[in-house]
């Protein structure tokens, strides 16, 4: 009963995206895009902007690439970086825009919006098949990631792996709640975070390892010196990613 009264609230409180965000940050972003191309995508009856970037030599792995909290799919920090660098190592990549807030929403104001955020992928991931491309992995930065480990606690179908970066699991509403989430997604995870990341990655990295015990193939990794936004440590951050998609992919 307790837990019924939970999912009811959660779901009366569940929030929309700030759609005109969405439109300026796509007005902005469009014609700024040096590497791939732009094109939308729909879930939840609303288009959304994605970017699709070829690997430099053919290929039919695939990266959905997912940002944090209030941002785009061509953010210089972590989320261009990866999207850009990552064909050149062997993989396409889409970036899309995940939903967003105000400015000013806290952390825990997000959770209105998780409920939107498995169609987003789901349409990301019907693109990328629809392109020939055979094995998806997620890489998802801050509350990207926590979105997406909401999102794959509940459908890991077409999804062969996950990278979070960042993540944190203080959530308080346990429906949203990232390391409980660990706990149901059974595909290669890899938790990687900085030893300079913020209090909130740092404080919850062992609660995300325990649960991630369960799944034989969850890895967490500390790169030494980074910060939340890898500021200065692309490469380090790349090179690990590569280094684990080999192992499984």
């Amino acid at each position: 009963m307790r837990l019924l009264i939970v999912l009811l609230l959660f779901i009366s409180n569940v929030s929309a995206s700030d759609f005109e965000r969405e439109k300026r940050w796509a007005d902005q972003t469009v014609d700024a895009i040096m590497d791939g191309d732009a094109l939308w995508l729909e879930a939840n009856k609303h288009e959304f902007l994605s970017i699709y970037t070829e690997a430099e030599e053919e290929s039919d792995k695939a990266l959905i690439v997912v940002h944090g909290s209030g941002i785009h799919p061509n953010w210089d920090q972590i989320v261009k970086p990866v999207r850009v660098e990552m064909t050149s190592r062997g993989w396409n990549t889409l970036s899309i825009q995940m939903p967003i807030l105000a400015n000013d929403a806290s952390y825990q104001a997000y959770a209105k919006t998780y409920p939107q955020v498995p169609g987003r992928l789901l349409a990301a991931q019907k693109y990328l098949i629809e392109k020939g491309n055979k094995t998806i992995v997620i890489v998802a930065h801050s509350q990207g990631a926590t979105m997406s480990s909401y999102s794959l606690s509940r459908d890991q179908q077409h999804v062969k792996g996950y990278v979070a970066i960042g993540q944190s699991s203080n959530q308080q509403n346990p429906e949203v709640n990232s390391a409980l989430a660990l706990k149901s997604i059974t595909i290669p995870v890899l938790d990687i975070y900085g030893s300079e990341d913020l209090p909130s990655v740092l404080t919850t990295s062992e609660k995300r390892k325990q649960n991630g015990r369960t799944n034989k193939n969850y890895s967490q990794i500390m790169i030494p010196r980074a910060n939340h936004f890898f500021d200065g440590m692309n490469d380090v951050l790349i090179n690990a990613i590569e280094e684990w998609l080999k192992r499984y992919f």
